[in-house]
C-alpha cells in the first residue's frame, strides 16, 4: 500500500513539474523576444537619438538620406487597425448577442464552422481579397479612392478579426448565470433589452478580452496591408491614402539584402519593440478596464 502510494505521489510530482515547465516556457520565450529586441534596438539608439525617432516625420531608413521617424509607420498602424475594430467590434458583438440569445442549436451548427473557417483562410488570400476586389467596390463609391490605401486593407483585417470578437463574447455572454437573465425577463424586459442592458455589462470582463486580442490581431497582421495599403510611409491619419504599417516595412527589409548590423537592420527590431510597446499599454488598459468592471458586476 505504501509503495503504490509513493508511486502515485511521484507521478503527482510528474506531472506538477510538467505543467509548470510549460507555464514556465511561455514566461522564458517572453523574455527572450523582449531580450532580442531590447539588445538589438539598443545598437539602433547608439547612433539614432530617441527624440528623433519618436518626433520625425519621416522615416525612409532606405534612402541615401535617411530619416529614423516612427511616426509615420505608428499612423499607418494606428489607422488600419482603427478602422478594422471599426468594422469587427460591431459586427462580431452584433453576432455574438445573435448566437447567445436568439439563435436555435441548428442555425449555430452551420453559423460557428463558418466563422471558424473564416478565421482559418490564409492572411495573404486577405490581402488579394481586399486589393482586387474591396478596393475596386470601394472605388465605385468614392472615384478618388487610390488603388493602395488603407480603408479597404482595415475593412478585410475587420472581416478577418470578425471570428475572435464574436466566439469570445459568445463565450463570456453564455457564462453569465441564468438566473440573472431569468431575474431581466420577470422585470418585464424583452430579449433585446436583457441582452444589451444586462447580459452585455455583466459579461463585459470577457468581451472586454476579445476587444484586447481583436486590437492585438489587428496591429500584427502583416499580408494585407502589405499588399493593400502600400508600403510607402506617409505620415497621414487619412484611411483613403495609402501608408506602411510596422509590421510591413519589417516584412520589407527582412527580405532584402540589407547586411546584418547595419543601422537599416537594426531598425526593424526598433520598430519591433515600438509595435510591442503599443500592444503593451492597450493589454493593460484592457486589463484595467477588466478590472474596473469586474469591480462595478
Amino acid at each position: 500500500m505504501a509503495v503504490g502510494l509513493t508511486g502515485q505521489k511521484i507521478r503527482e510530482r510528474l506531472i506538477e513539474f510538467v505543467m509548470f515547465l510549460c507555464a514556465a516556457s511561455s514566461i522564458a520565450i517572453t523574455g527572450g523576444i523582449v531580450w532580442v529586441l531590447l539588445s538589438e534596438s539598443w545598437q539602433f539608439f547608439r547612433d539614432v537619438s530617441l527624440v528623433d525617432f519618436l518626433t520625425d516625420t519621416q522615416w525612409t531608413v532606405l534612402f541615401e538620406n535617411p530619416h529614423y521617424g516612427i511616426m509615420p509607420l505608428v499612423a499607418g498602424t494606428v489607422v488600419t487597425s482603427a478602422v478594422a475594430l471599426c468594422v469587427a467590434l460591431p459586427v462580431g458583438t452584433t453576432i455574438a448577442i445573435y448566437l447567445s440569445e436568439y439563435a436555435n442549436s441548428r442555425v449555430k451548427e452551420i453559423l460557428k464552422p463558418i466563422l471558424e473557417l473564416l478565421s482559418a483562410v490564409p492572411t495573404v488570400v486577405f490581402g488579394y481579397f481586399a486589393l482586387l476586389f474591396v478596393t475596386p467596390t470601394l472605388q465605385a463609391i468614392l472615384p478618388n479612392l487610390p488603388g493602395f490605401n488603407m480603408l479597404s486593407a482595415g475593412v478585410v483585417i475587420g472581416i478577418m478579426i470578425i471570428p475572435y470578437v464574436s466566439s469570445l463574447s459568445e463565450d463570456a455572454m453564455r457564462a453569465v448565470p441564468v438566473t440573472i437573465r431569468e431575474g431581466s425577463y420577470a422585470m418585464g424586459a424583452t430579449r433585446i433589452q436583457t441582452a444589451l442592458r444586462v447580459l452585455f455589462p455583466s459579461a463585459f470582463s470577457g468581451i472586454a478580452s476579445a476587444y484586447v486580442l481583436a486590437f492585438s490581431r489587428a496591429v500584427g497582421e502583416t499580408m494585407v496591408v502589405a499588399i493593400a495599403a502600400g508600403q510607402q510611409p506617409n505620415l497621414t491619419f487619412n484611411p483613403m491614402e495609402g501608408a506602411a504599417t510596422i509590421t510591413a516595412y519589417i516584412v520589407q527589409v527582412s527580405l532584402g539584402d540589407l547586411p546584418h548590423g547595419s543601422i537599416a537592420y537594426q531598425s526593424i527590431f526598433a520598430a519591433g519593440l515600438t509595435l510591442m510597446a503599443m500592444t503593451l499599454v492597450f493589454n493593460i488598459a484592457g486589463y484595467l478596464l477588466r478590472k474596473r468592471y469586474r469591480e462595478i458586476y
